[in-house]
């Protein structure tokens, strides 16, 4: 990984997003996690039309204004329905092969960069982060170097949208109290690993954040976090502003 880009071998969702790009299908993109049971991704998914997303995320493209930085755009979805709606969209991910096929479906400014890395610059009105968008912070103690690089990419009075899940309802039992060993960090701290036919990524971490946990940091370092729906799963959206001091 250099400049934290995924080379080619090594970046099992931009293999499968390339094939269902050039051939309308892909095989099974296998996901694979010490906490819990082998998963699979639909990779059709990821190229879903707007009228094909669920409330929550047509709820933050209707929010979106300004110039757009869509961080972790996968295929370009909501990068090619912000554009359909005139608006001024920039597309990062750190799969060059997932930028490639952004580029060939007509996504005008799509860029192979990592949001944390500070040579990625620039000014925007609204960073959006879907589809569990949070988990790219990767665990809780990022939480400070998140926040400092959203306050270096949004213009005076923009915003963060960005949507998570609270995985709280795994570990509760009839009862509702929470069967959690406190002693084994956030529960919503998950380790993960894809494979795509013979391509094996990496393993990476990804944070499932409640909301209250997201209010905490945000208030700790500068900013206000509102929830603005709730999707159907135990997952909700939340706007990120900074606070005016």
């Amino acid at each position: 990984m250099k400049n934290g880009l995924l080379e080619d071998g090594c970046d099992p969702m931009g293999q499968a997003i390339r094939d269902y790009y050039e051939t309308g299908r892909a095989g099974r993109l296998r996901v694979f996690s010490p906490q819990f049971d082998e998963d699979e991704m639909p990779v059709g998914t990821l190229f879903r039309e707007e009228e094909d997303m669920p409330p929550l995320e047509l709820k933050a493209l209707d929010l979106c204004r300004g110039r757009v930085l869509d961080v972790g755009a996968g295929a370009g979805c909501h990068s090619l329905a912000l554009q359909r709606r005139g608006l001024d969209v920039t597309a990062v991910d750190i799969s060059p092969l997932s930028v490639d096929v952004m580029r060939r479906r007509g996504v005008r400014q799509a860029w192979e960069a990592d949001v944390f890395d500070e040579a990625f610059a620039g000014c925007y009105d609204t960073v959006l982060m879907l589809m569990n968008g949070s988990g790219i912070i990767g665990r809780l103690e990022r939480m400070p170097l998140f926040f400092r690089r959203m306050k270096q990419l949004l213009a005076p009075g923009g915003c963060v949208l960005v949507d998570s899940s609270d995985l709280r309802y795994i570990y509760e039992d009839e009862d509702g109290a929470l069967d959690i060993d406190l002693n084994a960090g956030y529960y919503g701290e998950l380790d993960f690993r894809m494979q795509y036919k013979r391509v094996k990524g990496a393993p990476f971490p990804w944070l499932y954040v409640d909301f209250d946990t997201l209010a905490y940091y945000a208030q700790e370092n500068g900013f206000r976090a509102e929830r603005l729906q709730d999707g159907e799963h135990y997952d909700y959206l939340a706007r990120l502003s900074v606070t005016l001091t």
